[in-house]
């Protein structure tokens, strides 16, 4: 089976390296692009002032490369808290801002457990959010992309349906639904194929039925940090994330669909376990390449 040339990107992050280290890593390692987190420390976009935008950009292309996507994951709640949104919708537009800057156009973020009932007052907030956010991205051409796994891709539609327009997308984990909702990847990208702007490659599986607000937080539920859902990626009871073809995403059905749909985006590799990155993502970069010809 093969699928079309899709590029291949990296999280930069998950090399653990720093930015511009990380960057010359990705080239080593035969990317052809790079997804960069954007909201602490350097790429903060307060700290980046035009001429070290340009610069950076500059420098990503000297080096044959391209931005995938950046990740604006703002963490705690999402957008489920109405008393700190505007600072978080704010700084999310500045994200985007970067983004266009640097020549992408898809800005990757969670939002929070979206709730079951429409009429949960949380749901509510979440919609407001989102309708403000995916209107600022359309109006710059871009995408805000919500990435799966919270919530079934069913509800997840449905919620990207009620929104006035597509500037909120989907940036697509197939590891995430198996791991926390138990939900199957491959109907997911049917299911949301009108939405779906990057994807993320990677896999696991789930051991045990789990309450996603115990995973993403929720308000009423205790956010889980960076470091903790990491931590239960790796030696938690209620999933783990393995190496590419080690888990429970059934990948030649899952690259047949996202051909079948006429998927043409990037296919970035997320690696947020283990102790050799590195080793790691080039395996991962040689399994993508067994789909492609």
């Amino acid at each position: 089976m093969t699928i079309r040339m899709n590029p291949i990107g990296i999280m930069v992050d998950s090399l653990r390296l720093g930015v511009r280290d990380g960057l010359k890593k990705a080239k080593e390692l035969g990317a052809d692009g790079v997804q960069i987190y954007a909201v602490s420390g350097e790429m903060d976009p307060a700290n980046l002032s035009p001429g070290a935008r340009k610069e950076l950009k500059d420098y990503i292309a000297s080096l044959g490369l391209e931005i995938s996507a950046l990740c604006g994951d703002l963490g705690g709640h999402g957008f489920q808290d109405a008393t700190v949104n505007a600072e978080k919708i704010e700084k999310s537009k500045r994200i985007l801002d970067l983004a266009v800057e640097l020549g992408t156009k898809v800005v990757t973020t969670h939002i929070g457990v979206v709730p079951e009932q429409t009429n949960d007052p949380i749901y509510e907030t979440m919609h407001q959010a989102c309708e403000e956010l995916g209107v600022y991205a359309k109006s710059l051409d871009a995408y805000f992309a919500i990435e799966t796994g919270p919530e079934p891709a069913a509800h997840l539609k449905s919620f990207l349906d009620s929104l006035s327009t597509n500037g909120v997308s989907v940036n697509f984990d197939p590891a995430n639904m198996v791991m926390v909702t138990g939900d199957d990847p491959v109907q997911g990208i049917i299911t949301l194929k009108d939405y779906i702007v990057h994807t993320h490659v990677k896999d696991g599986i789930r051991l045990r039925q789990v309450d996603p607000r115990e995973v993403y937080g929720s308000l009423g539920y205790k956010p889980m940090s960076h470091e903790q859902i990491a931590e239960s990626a790796t030696s938690g009871a209620n999933y783990r994330e393995l190496a590419l073809g080690e888990g429970h995403v059934d990948f030649p059905r899952y690259f047949q669909t996202l051909r079948d749909i006429g998927y043409k985006g990037y296919l970035t590799i997320e690696r947020e376990v283990g102790e050799q990155p590195e080793k790691d993502i080039a395996s991962a970069i040689a399994f993508i390449r067994k789909y492609q010809s």
